[in-house]
């Protein structure tokens, strides 16, 4: 039987990226029995404005069973400058953790963030009025790959860090999984026919009109946030749908994508020099 780390703190945290796989590759990872994904996905520990003032025996309580591998996945740890210091923080309490970042087509990942905060009624604007300020916009700070990573290799050596794609996941998962597990250190002949199911897909998203709004708000909606993650997402589903209408993935203007495209290539260039990896399906 596998001994318990003492602690119980991660050694592997997923950073990211938004709207990239995280959820499915959390899940993944899952269902290898040496590998323990926390059961709440996004603990945000290392963000001051999160949860870091819940305090370290908070974040141990989060890893309980008996595994080899620790883990979890909070892709707000790529989100700087909105969210600083994350990398210091992680590297005082986990100094040794590995590190994965998962990647996505810029442009896709885009679309899919600004479908995930129209679905859930964060953003009123259009496509195009959102992405105006290309400089200063959220949706573009996070596809900013190279600078963000930047960040965790003033802490953390490059031999800590696994970078994989959503393309190559989703196209190769048992070949893709495979290297991830022998970067774990982990039996990485392990495979499961679920390794192709995705999770969180934009395509399935909804916006709640306004009584779904006034439901979600209501003592019913409170009490279902407070329940584990997968019984809550099973019951929001069922909870909202009457009261909510699918989400149409809108079209990028093509002159806004290569102002975009514009903005985006010289970080990717980057990334391509630091990996070695051509990113050949992606559109820059």
């Amino acid at each position: 039987m596998l001994k318990q780390r003492t602690g119980n703190l991660p050694n592997l945290i997923v950073i990211g990226t938004q709207k990239g796989g995280t959820s499915s590759l959390h899940y993944y990872l899952s269902l290898h029995p040496q590998i323990y994904m926390c059961r709440e996905k996004e603990l945000d520990f290392f963000i001051a404005q999160r949860n870091w003032e819940r305090g370290i025996e908070w974040y141990k309580k989060n890893f309980v069973s008996e595994a080899k591998i620790y883990g979890e996945s909070s892709p707000n740890y790529t989100d700087y400058p909105r969210y600083d210091q994350v990398p210091k923080r992680m590297h005082a309490i986990v100094p040794n953790v590995k590190i994965v970042y998962i990647l996505r087509d810029p442009i896709k990942r885009i679309i899919s963030h600004y479908m995930h905060w129209y679905s859930a009624g964060l953003e009123n604007r259009s496509l195009s009025d959102a992405l105006r300020k290309i400089e200063t916009s959220r949706y573009t700070r996070r596809c900013l790959y190279y600078m963000q990573i930047e960040q965790y290799l003033n802490y953390f050596p490059k031999s800590n860090i696994f970078i994989m794609t959503s393309e190559d996941l989703y196209n190769k998962p048992q070949k893709n999984m495979q290297k991830l597990f022998t970067f774990l250190e982990v039996d990485n002949s392990f495979y499961d026919k679920s390794f192709s199911r995705l999770h969180h897909q934009s395509s399935k998203k909804r916006r709640k009109n306004a009584l779904g709004m006034s439901l979600e708000k209501s003592s019913i909606g409170e009490t279902i946030e407070q329940l584990p993650r997968p019984i809550r997402e099973r019951a929001k589903t069922l909870l909202y749908f009457p009261f909510s209408k699918k989400v149409k993935r809108p079209t990028l203007d093509k002159t806004l994508e290569a102002k975009l495209i514009d903005y985006l290539r010289p970080d990717i260039n980057r990334l391509r020099e630091y990996t070695g990896l051509a990113f050949e399906d992606w559109c820059l």
